[in-house]
């Protein structure tokens, strides 16, 4: 009897492309090319080959779903051009989403990862911790071990987020640099807003005060204005947001 490929599994398999379709319709997760070729019983590189000729197709019929590759794996979505149906059908009534501090929180972490929750606070002014609890419980964020100096938990996005946003990894992210100054004055900016480079100002020598005229004649001094009371910015970090991140529609 001769052995059988490596890729391939002695299993009795359908078609590969029905199998595949019926596969990847009750996933609800990208499912990667091993593991379908694990259950349908082809090579991997048969298995590759029939998930880019099925997304081509469905392109070219003009089919009301598509086949990505997302996050690592394959799945089935509507098309960006029938979103507008899809939400009429699935936001029917109230729905939770992401408030725009949710969102804005999500895009630090996003760009700026492994990062702790201080340091987003220091480049948002506010603070996040109800937010980041928002997107750790939506599965968007998770913890992604310590920092060495502080000891702080860091945080990154997840491969749900990935999922989320369609794309594969965070290199398809947009690029940021025609909207941000430049990255050294950003750094020196937020270590600043955060006390972190910030030395003490040397005490100003105190200028002995003239002595008071006691003659008769002498004029009523000058009232001395009061000193002005400082503010905190309101991009110290000492802000909370108004919520934790989720606004109903």
């Amino acid at each position: 009897m001769s052995e059988q490929p490596d890729s391939t599994l002695d299993v009795a398999v359908a078609e590969l492309r029905p199998a595949l379709e019926a596969i990847l319709m009750v996933s609800d997760e990208p499912l990667g090319t091993v593991r379908l070729a694990s259950v349908v019983g082809h090579p991997v590189e048969d298995v590759e080959a029939a998930l880019e000729a099925l997304a081509s197709e469905y392109t070219e019929q003009g089919r009301g779903f598509d086949l990505r590759s997302v996050a690592g794996g394959w799945r089935f979505y509507s098309r960006p051009e029938l979103a507008g149906v899809v939400e009429s059908f699935v936001l029917e009534g109230q729905q939770a989403r992401l408030t725009q501090a949710a969102l804005e929180t999500l895009s630090v972490v996003a760009y700026k990862q492994p990062i702790s929750r201080a340091r987003v606070s220091a480049i948002r002014g506010v603070n996040v911790d109800g937010v980041m609890r928002t997107l750790l419980t939506r599965g968007l964020v998770e913890e992604a071990g310590q920092d060495e100096q502080s000891g702080a938990n860091l945080y990154r996005t997840t491969t749900y987020f990935l999922e989320r946003i369609g794309v594969t990894s965070l290199d398809e992210l947009p690029e940021l640099a025609p909207y941000l100054p430049d990255m050294d004055d950003l750094e020196d900016e937020l270590a600043s807003v955060a006390g972190l480079d910030a030395p003490p100002e040397p005490a100003a020598e105190a200028t002995p005060e003239p002595a008071p005229d006691s003659s008769p004649d002498s004029s009523p001094a000058t009232p001395v204005p009061p000193a002005p009371v400082h503010h905190p910015s309101p991009h110290s970090g000492a802000g909370t947001e108004p919520d934790g991140g989720t606004e109903i529609s």
